[in-house]
């Protein structure tokens, strides 16, 4: 028998690790509001004595973010409808057939995960050149960004494809409609949900890429605000209220796409998307 007071101490734990968790949050928007001298002020201040909302559009038009913004959206919109389109077709597939050779297939995209961006750069940055794409930056680090995006994408969409009772599909198939009819008018609308929950997932995980764009675009007007942002560091950096400004502007939409489409995510995760 649980007593009743366990759930509220598992409560009260959640809701501090979660205070932990989005301190560092809380503190970049606080100190993007102090002047110079309150942020090294000792001891430390939780709210700026005199906020000074001036810096986001000095910080917006001085660092050009505009331009950084827009290569941000560029290259995660290119990233997620890559990822999309070919994603959902492997995890049906690996949903819905049993073999060795799926089963190999699934082996190698779950290594796929396993290895980081950093191991990978330098073979990826030759293997470009060899292309020519290097003289095509975006598209090779959306290229790049789809492939370590794509094993996350495969295997959470595989698991809403199995929650998809294959009965529907064969009764389907049994009323006269082709695999790919069944496919795009049962299964697909069935698992929508898990589907927008994954490309929502990887549109806010390449809307950070850093690692293949730091290393595969140098003109500075393709780069996005991942890089834009290691602009600010040196070795002798101490304008932190501009940095934290720019780190607000930047993360901001991520939050409101999180906050106006959490409905949505709540329904993805529960419909399977991560089961």
């Amino acid at each position: 028998m649980t007593r009743p007071y366990v759930p509220w101490l598992l409560l009260a734990l959640a809701l501090a690790l979660a205070a932990v968790y989005l301190f560092p949050l809380y503190w970049m928007y606080v100190t993007s509001l102090k002047s110079g001298s309150e942020i090294f002020a000792n001891p430390p201040t939780f709210w700026p004595v005199d906020p000074d909302l001036s810096i986001y559009p000095s910080v917006w038009f001085r660092r050009t973010m505009q331009t950084f913004m827009w290569n941000s959206v560029l290259i995660a919109s290119g990233v997620t409808a890559i990822t999309v389109l070919l994603g959902t077709g492997c995890a049906y597939v690996l949903a819905r057939y049993r073999s060795g050779w799926i089963d190999f297939g699934l082996f190698m995209i779950l290594m796929l995960q396993v290895l980081p961006a950093s191991v990978m750069i330098t073979p990826l940055f030759v293997g470009f050149n060899q292309l020519g794409l290097l003289n095509y930056p975006r598209t090779a680090v959306v290229l790049a960004a789809a492939a370590k995006a794509m094993p996350f994408f495969v295997v959470l969409v595989r698991a809403t494809f199995m929650s998809v009772p294959r009965e529907l599909e064969e009764a389907a198939l049994v009323d006269g409609n082709s695999r790919i009819g069944a496919f795009f008018n049962i299964v697909l609308p069935l698992a929508r949900n898990g589907i927008l929950v994954c490309a929502i997932l990887t549109f806010m995980s390449s809307f950070g890429e850093y690692i293949y764009s730091k290393s595969i675009i140098q003109d500075g007007s393709m780069q996005p605000a991942s890089v834009g942002l290691s602009g600010f560091l040196g070795p002798n950096s101490s304008d932190w209220n501009s940095i934290m400004a720019y780190s607000a502007i930047y993360v901001t939409p991520i939050l409101a796409v999180f906050v106006l489409l959490q409905r949505r995510i709540v329904s993805g995760l529960t419909s399977g998307a991560l089961k």
